[in-house]
């Protein structure tokens, strides 16, 4: 029998895409300028705390903006200790495969599934955030072959804790020329996710796009503690100072590794999604940092979920500024999170 699927259409390159909606030199100038100092932040070269901030997923254009505006304006006041780097995820992991599936699947959220559409949408929205704010984002490697999409724009890329095992995910992030963060598995077993910086450091040839390619792996492949599921189904934390120490333990055993980071993941099964309790968690990891200097040298930064609104809502509910997925602390209470995290930061 033959594959049961129905081809709709022969999508453009990635390269044609990008030819079709080019970066000024203006853009690619800033880009480099941001991924130099994110680069000596995981080398150690510079004592910032880098901050993945942003919505769950990225569903509205007009929200997401005035949301990244708002985090540029606080961003000035923090450069001395924090160095933004917003979440602009446009494709989201579903656990049952279910439901939205971002922007690039679905420009509109109550509209059909459109690839093509959201192909350009997502692109739009990224050269938007950069050129109205200065800000090269961050996304989730969610499908590796997707990312040169959008190769010209990030400058961070999570590999999340559904794909973090999975061959094509951990060889592709050996040769995106930015930090791929490999998150641990739902299960919880560093184990894995340590095989995961391992893989993503080191040099490789494979089939990526239909084409042979060998990548010099990627130095600023790092941990990121995003909390597990047990085999009840219930959340466990791994931000506190034991769980850190022990994945610097980790490293220790691998010497072959460079630039040993963590970032710790403030919601997900760490929060047990309690979208709240993300400031309390961001606060015990700086306390952490203060009181080992072996932690305080291997974390590099914070994820925290954030948009306009507290919380989260259905799609087809219209608040402005609330996630259609997880839910997000608030603006007034990131502000105010933001501002306390650069008192913390020595």
């Amino acid at each position: 029998m033959e594959m049961q699927m129905n081809f709709v259409r022969k999508l453009p390159t990635p390269k044609e895409i990008k030819e079709q909606f080019p970066l000024t030199d203006e853009v690619k100038l800033l880009k480099e300028k941001r991924d130099e100092e994110i680069q000596r932040i995981f080398e150690g070269k510079e004592n910032k705390l880098l901050l993945v901030i942003g919505p769950c997923s990225a569903d509205n254009e007009d929200a997401v903006l005035d949301y990244m505006h708002r985090l540029r304006n606080v961003s000035e006041k923090v450069s001395d200790k924090i160095f933004i780097i917003p979440r602009v995820y446009t494709n989201k992991p579903r656990t049952t495969g279910m439901g939205y599936k971002g922007m690039l699947h679905s420009p509109d959220p109550e509209g059909k599934e459109d690839m093509l559409d959201g192909l350009i949408a997502i692109r739009h929205l990224h050269t938007r955030v950069v050129e109205e704010t200065g800000f090269t984002c961050a996304e989730e490697m969610l499908y590796p072959g997707n990312h040169r999409y959008l190769s010209d724009l990030l400058s961070y890329v999570a590999v999340g804790a559904r794909s973090v095992e999975n061959q094509e995910h951990r060889l592709t992030a050996s040769g995106i020329g930015i930090p791929a963060g490999m998150k641990n598995p739902t299960g919880g077993d560093i184990s894995v996710m340590m095989n995961s910086i391992i893989a993503a450091q080191n040099a490789h040839t494979f089939i990526y796009r239909g084409w042979e390619v060998n990548t010099p792996g990627n130095p600023y492949a790092h941990a990121i503690m995003r909390g597990y599921v047990d085999k009840f189904g219930r959340n466990h934390a791994n931000y506190h100072y034991e769980d850190l120490i022990n994945v610097v333990h980790a490293y220790e055993k691998h010497d072959d590794l460079v630039n040993p980071s963590i970032v710790v993941d403030c919601n997900h099964s760490n929060s047990g999604k309690q979208y709240l309790e993300q400031i309390r968690i961001a606060k015990d990891v700086m306390h952490s940092c203060h009181v080992s200097e072996d932690i305080k040298k291997a974390v590099k930064g914070l994820m925290i979920e954030s948009y306009i609104e507290d919380g989260a809502q259905k799609i087809g509910e219209g608040v402005y500024g609330k996630s259609i997925t997880d839910p997000c602390l608030g603006w007034e209470k990131t502000e105010k999170l933001i501002l306390e995290l650069a008192d913390l930061v020595e």
